[in-house]
């Protein structure tokens, strides 16, 4: 027996593998499933809690005193002179006129005994959990400061989580530090004990001692909920072998309240988890979500079926839990079933309480629900700091094949990020860098050669074999009966239904950046491997980066806990790195970033310096203007007529693991106010304490200057 077999013995799963990638599990893993339930994720115990919300009473008398999840730490948003977060605790017990404790929580600065008592807001609570919320305000002051809080008489269900926490706040005249992940959890399926558990979380605590993050910012799948049809309430539907009577089952009250349970035991299980459990109380949160939040593939299957019972209730469910846990907003008062045609079950609400919602000034939202989760999107804006802005796309909510948000989102989110930055422009501190977070990447290799494949009439007898015999089960999906990566290859903004909203969202980023001279840089995660991709001006045009307005860098940071693809399919696609023109003045490509694999592994082929099959996260920090002047000893050299695969500024030349932003003792030290970016990959997935390899480039200020208008050039605007 190998190693692996025996270690998924020992697991009570003998169809684990270390090796396949995709989000799917095997046949035979369904198979097993079905008789034994998958190990649960490192680090703890599942919180078994039933009733789905009012469905039956108490199962004993709680005193409101113990914690099942958190303290969980958000970041909101700052204003001239102050800096805005929040706590969220989820206790054991409650209901709507039940509360046995109200906590309270002190916040003070560092290594003070005295604090101020902060009064929390009751979310929701059932008979199950109560989830309360704490608003933070501090002020913005000349130093970084550290600030403690403490939750006095509670009980913690863990040993590992810390009873006193601490986070950071940047000098009001410096910008945030800035950590990016995604994917943070495992498909079904996959050995997790073949990849340490989640170590890299420990890596990020290390990082964070050395110089302390200012926010975590997540991408998207923060938590896998795939399981729930695998073992969980959607089994017994998934096990239906007709895609008709599938899409058929109705969604009734009961099985709400058990894919409810699911939902909340799941989160409470990962968020309270080792490693994971000792940042996200001490680092503050900004969270959109992806797929996995919900299901696999959600938004990304054939139309008539994403409108089904099944899909439509736990698009709802799993909206419910991720406004409250990742969010800390309350959640509507019911979601969708199939026995309720009112817009508010009653029976839902039975000893059931749900505060008015109140989102904050940071959102975005949209103006129509979702096609399929019937609910706004949650877009954000905030503030990083004195130069640094965010603004987040809720990429999931108005997803179909076919689009990934409505036009008038658009609209909104756009009309926003002009408000700001017309308004930073005028103030002592206006904003050098915006920050686009998107759930998937947007400067990535095209794939239609496979769109065009799986499309393909030849794919038709195949289906046809499967539906009546079974043949090629691991090829098509459990839900439309569609070929099963088709759903990732349409999630993606490169994919063919999605290539005109993709170049529309580009032009308006490039409008931007020339209307404000702001640089903006794209966060993108989702496809599980690390990669670093750029828009810039075609080279004829000779534009330096410093003056080009199209230069925008994707860094794509993916996985930081789930499993990386194969290096075939890593090396496929740095094959696939050609040079590829948006329009007549817009090219882009993946950079080399990585010159060679992390120390003593052998991740890609040797041709292969784009993409890197591993799991990583990546930090972004700005070189302020206030840092002592480095010696800069470098020869400026011409970058003229360049193309992507070559360096396009100083601060692309070395770019790797030799790179000044690549180095814990360089990283953004300088001080000509460009944003070091260092993308950290694991260097071995056996290694339990989660050590990575830094890669590294510099992202340049823009000085953007209108070209000169004449008589022509306004007729032709």
């Amino acid at each position: 027996m190998t190693p692996h077999e025996a270690a998924a013995a020992l697991d009570g799963n003998p169809y684990a593998s270390a090796s396949r990638w995709r989000h799917q599990e095997s046949t035979s893993f369904r198979r097993h499933a079905g008789s034994v339930h998958s190990s649960s994720s490192e680090g703890a115990a599942v919180v078994v809690v039933t009733g789905g919300g009012g469905a039956d009473g108490p199962a004993q008398a709680d005193d409101g005193k113990e914690i099942l999840c958190g303290p969980l730490l958000n970041y909101r948003r700052m204003d001239e002179d102050r800096w805005y977060g929040s706590v969220l605790v989820v206790v054991k017990g409650g209901g709507k006129d039940r509360i046995p404790h109200q906590p309270a929580l002190i916040l003070s600065r560092a290594g003070r005994e005295d604090g101020d008592v902060i009064h929390p807001r009751r979310l929701y609570s059932d008979h199950r959990v109560t989830f309360w919320a704490f608003d933070l305000a501090v002020p913005l002051e000349p130093n970084e400061t550290k600030y403690e809080y403490r939750l006095p008489e509670m009980r913690f269900g863990n040993d590992h989580k810390p009873r006193v926490n601490g986070f950071f706040v940047p000098a009001a005249d410096e910008s945030m530090r800035i950590m990016f992940h995604s994917c943070n959890g495992f498909s079904v399926g996959t050995d997790e004990a073949a990849y340490s558990g989640a170590p890299l979380w420990k890596d990020v605590m290390r990082k964070h001692g050395h110089a302390p993050f200012h926010v975590m910012v997540g991408g998207g799948d923060q938590i896998y909920n795939d399981g729930i049809r695998v073992d969980g309430p959607l089994r017994r539907w998934t096990d239906i072998g007709s895609p008709k009577k599938r899409a058929e089952f109705p969604f009734t009250e009961e099985l709400r309240a058990e894919c409810d349970d699911y939902y909340l035991e799941n989160y409470l299980r990962w968020y309270d988890a080792e490693p994971f459990a000792m940042a996200n109380g001490q680092i503050p949160q900004i969270n959109i979500w992806d797929d996995h939040d919900i299901i696999d593939g959600f938004g990304s299957y054939v139309d008539h079926f994403m409108r089904c019972p099944v899909f439509r209730g736990i698009g709802g469910t799993a909206h419910k839990y991720y406004l409250l846990f990742q969010h800390h907003m309350s959640p509507p008062a019911s979601t969708y079933t199939t026995d309720c045609d009112q817009d508010v079950d009653p029976v839902q609400l039975n000893d059931t309480f749900v505060a008015p919602p109140k989102p904050g000034d940071e959102y975005i939202i949209g103006k129509n629900p979702g096609p399929y989760v019937a609910e706004h999107s949650y877009n954000l804006y905030c503030r990083l700091g004195a130069r640094v802005a965010l603004v987040g796309i809720d990429a999931r909510t108005e997803r179909t094949r076919h689009q990934i948000n409505y036009p008038e989102t658009y609209d909104l989110i756009f009309q926003r990020l002009r408000d700001e930055l017309r308004m930073s422009a005028a103030s002592s501190r206006p904003i050098k860098h915006l920050i686009v977070l998107l759930g998937i990447p947007i400067a990535y290799p095209r794939l239609t050669w496979l769109e065009n494949i799986f499309r393909s009439p030849i794919i038709g007898p195949i289906k046809f074999l499967n539906r009546r015999f079974g043949v090629g089960g691991g090829l098509f999906n459990h839900f439309d009966g569609s070929v099963d990566l088709l759903d990732d290859l349409d999630d993606h903004y490169t994919a063919r239904t999605h290539k005109r909203e993709r170049a529309e969202l580009i032009f308006q980023l490039q409008a931007l950046a020339a209307a404000f001279s702001v640089r903006v840089t794209i966060l993108g995660g989702d496809v599980h491997l690390a990669a670093l991709g750029r828009f810039y001006a075609n080279p004829k045009l000779g534009l330096p980066v410093e003056e080009d307005n199209r230069y925008m860098v994707n860094i794509i940071s993916s996985a930081i806990v789930n499993k990386p693809p194969p290096q075939a399919v890593a090396n496929l696609l740095a094959r696939r790195n050609k040079i590829h023109h948006l329009d007549r003045e817009t090219d882009e490509t993946l950079l080399h970033l990585f010159e060679q694999d992390p120390t003593g592994s052998s991740k890609t082929a040797s041709f292969n310096h784009c993409t890197m099959p591993s799991r990583n996260f990546a930090i972004l920090t700005e070189n302020s203007p206030n840092n002592e002047a480095q010696p800069n000893g470098v020869v400026p050299e011409s970058f003229a007529g360049r193309d992507g695969h070559s360096p396009l500024h100083q601060g692309e030349v070395g770019a790797g693991s030799k790179h000044k932003a690549a180095l814990m003792e360089t990283h953004g030290r300088g001080s000509d106010g460009s944003l070091d970016v260092c993308i950290n990959v694991e260097r071995d997935q056996h290694d339990a304490d989660g050590k990575t390899q830094g890669y590294g480039l510099t992202i340049p200020l823009l000085r953007f200057e209108s070209p000169p208008t004449t008589a022509d050039t306004a007729s032709e605007s």
